[in-house]
Order: structure tokens, then C-alpha cells, then sequence
């Protein structure tokens, strides 16, 4: 598959897609019925292929790979530590897929990658030197132990009907709902934690961690400050709020442990073929690490839009931002002037 027929090369070999980044027809007036139920439905879509793999993967996991609620009703070491073991192996398993195939094998070489240099090696930002070893290490060190954690404690929670407990046999329609709006969920958190952690205090102390990782690899998607990992994996708390299933909650954790990988592959499209190939709708997230203040939501719904801070790969959206870093840097120099002026 030519990446040229989607996209351009600038002089470095960093590729773009021709295709500039939009919003889905959901927050739009007049209402666009037909659209909507296309880009829900159709392929891809806000269903397919993420979402649907997301919830299969979490509902597979809690019928056939969840101890059961006499297990966890009292928290003991072995039931968590099951769970610990499963979720590094579901992480190994999909995050060393997208390594593999992207970053070990190239089998694509750089067609489709935004950035045409490979993860770093011999750079101080990381651990030992190595972009993906210290990628590795935060993702099974932190994330995972962390994703654990707020799994056991939920699951403790439903066995002992603390939570509130609601049955898909009982309620499908209301279940049903719910299922539909956890991605959207998921981007609403995501982009007020994100938002936090750019504070300049929170973002030198934690986020920063994550933003070493300039050009992204797969890895990098999960290689976060522990502090970064407890504030990201806290919208599962949302279940505990609102009367939801387990499969709800498996599905949120499951989203927001495995969307990493594709969110930070580096890559456009996953090419299989001549003619075949998914899209990783990683571009938004990828000009975030590029431009850092940028594109802190996922997209579903256009909160970077409303507030200023949408990037959709055109010149003059660069241009936008070049504008605010430069008032920015104004107002702080003003700051920063009146500080001295009082001092003396």
C-alpha cells in the first residue's frame, strides 16, 4: 500500500496524512440523523474496529477469566495476584503485537509513520539509555499493578454490594446504554486528568514522564508516572457511582489499558496487504506529543474545539498555535517583569 496516495513526506521523511482531523457528526446542528448512525454503525466508526475489540475483550475476560464473587468478596493474595499475571499477559500479548509487527519485524518499513526516526536509544530522557526499555518498565511496573488495583477493589466492591449492581437480563436496554457510553466516558476523563497534569506544576513532576516520549512508540502508550497511572485508570470509579454491570466496569479498565497501543503506534495504518490495512486514528494524539498542548481529548466529543485547543494538521491550525504559544509567552514575560518591578 503507497502511503503517498494518503499523505506527504516534509523533508525529514516525517510522514502527514492528506485527510485534515474532524469531529463525528454527534455535536452537531442541524441534527445529521443519517451520519450519525453511519459513523456508530459503520466501519470505521465509533463502534468499529477499537471499540467492539475493547468490549469483546472485556466481557470475554469477565465470563471466563474473573474469579467469581464468592472469591472476591474477601480480598486475598491469590485472586489478585490471578488478576495481576492476566492483565500483564492481555498487555503483553496486544501491546508486543503492534511492536512486533511495527518496530521488530518493519514489516512496513516507515510507510504510514509519522515520525520517520525509530525509538530512541542512548538518551538520557529514558531509563538505561533505551526509549522502549524504560517503556516497558513503567507499563509493567505501574500501569498494570495500578489497572490491578482498581480492578480488585471493584470487583471486591460488587461481591459485597457496596456498589450498585445492575443485571443485563433485567435491564438490557439500560445496559446496553451504558456500554455504548463508556468510550465517551472515557474521553470526558481523559481529557479533565489531561488537563490537570499539562499544569505546569503536575506536568514537570508527573506528566513529563510520559511526554519524554516525543515520537511514540506502542509502549509508550501506558509509560506514565504512577500518579499519572492513578488518575488515568480512576474512571472505573464512575461504576462505582453509577448502577452499572461488572462486564461495564471490565470493558473500562479493558479500554483504557489496551487503547494505548494503537493511540500511541506511531503509525497511520496498519498495513496487511496491498489493498488492506486498519487505521490506528493515532494522527490527533500523535501532533499532541509533537506540539504538547494540543489535542488533549481523543475526539469524540469536540472539547478541544470548544476550548481553543484543537489541532487537525492544517497550517492554519499550526499557525492558531503558534499565535496562543506566542501569548502566552507574552503574558508570562509581563509576569514575570512585574515580579521584578515589585522586588526592587
Amino acid at each position: 500500500m503507497d502511503d503517498t496516495l494518503y499523505g506527504k513526506r516534509n523533508k525529514r521523511g516525517d510522514w502527514a496524512p492528506s485527510k485534515l482531523l474532524t469531529y463525528p457528526p454527534v455535536f452537531v446542528w442541524p441534527v445529521q440523523p443519517i451520519r450519525f448512525l453511519k459513523w456508530v454503525f459503520g466501519y470505521p466508526g465509533y463502534l468499529m474496529p477499537w471499540n467492539v475489540l475493547y468490549a469483546v475483550v472485556g466481557t470475554v475476560l469477565w465470563l471466563y477469566a474473573t474469579p467469581s464473587f464468592e472469591t472476591t468478596k474477601t480480598f486475598s493474595i491469590g485472586w489478585i495476584a490471578y488478576l495481576l499475571v492476566r492483565n500483564a499477559a492481555l498487555v503483553f500479548m496486544f501491546f508486543g503485537m503492534f511492536h512486533l509487527r511495527l518496530y521488530m519485524q518493519r514489516k512496513q518499513g516507515t510507510n504510514f509513520k509519522y515520525n520517520a526516526k525509530w525509538p530512541s536509544v542512548g538518551n538520557d530522557a529514558f531509563l538505561f539509555g533505551n526509549q522502549t526499555i524504560d517503556n516497558v518498565i513503567w507499563t509493567f511496573a505501574s500501569a498494570v499493578p495500578i489497572w490491578t488495583a482498581f480492578e480488585a477493589v471493584t470487583l471486591w466492591a460488587f461481591a459485597n454490594g457496596i456498589i450498585p449492581y445492575v443485571s443485563f437480563a433485567d435491564h438490557p436496554v439500560y445496559c446496553g446504554i451504558i456500554m455504548l457510553l463508556v468510550p465517551t466516558f472515557r474521553d470526558l476523563h481523559f481529557y479533565l486528568v489531561h488537563r490537570l497534569i499539562h499544569w505546569p506544576p503536575l506536568y514537570h513532576a508527573v506528566h513529563k514522564l510520559h511526554h519524554n516520549n516525543v515520537n511514540p512508540g506502542p509502549w509508550s502508550g501506558l509509560a506514565m508516572h504512577p500518579v499519572e497511572h492513578l488518575l488515568y485508570f480512576s474512571g472505573v470509579v464512575i461504576h462505582w457511582i453509577v448502577p452499572s454491570n461488572p462486564v461495564h466496569a471490565m470493558f473500562h479498565l479493558v479500554h483504557a489499558g489496551l487503547a494505548p497501543a494503537p493511540g500511541h503506534a506511531g503509525f497511520d495504518k496498519i498495513v496487511f496487504g496491498e489493498d488492506s490495512a486498519i487505521d490506528t486514528h493515532a494522527y490527533d494524539h500523535y501532533l499532541h506529543h509533537k506540539y504538547f498542548e494540543c489535542n488533549y481529548a481523543d475526539g469524540v466529543i469536540p472539547l478541544d474545539k470548544w476550548f481553543g485547543t484543537f489541532h487537525d494538521g492544517s497550517a492554519e491550525a499550526q499557525e492558531r498555535m503558534d499565535k496562543r504559544f506566542m501569548e502566552q509567552a507574552r503574558r508570562r514575560q509581563e509576569k514575570k517583569a512585574r515580579g521584578q518591578q515589585q522586588a526592587s
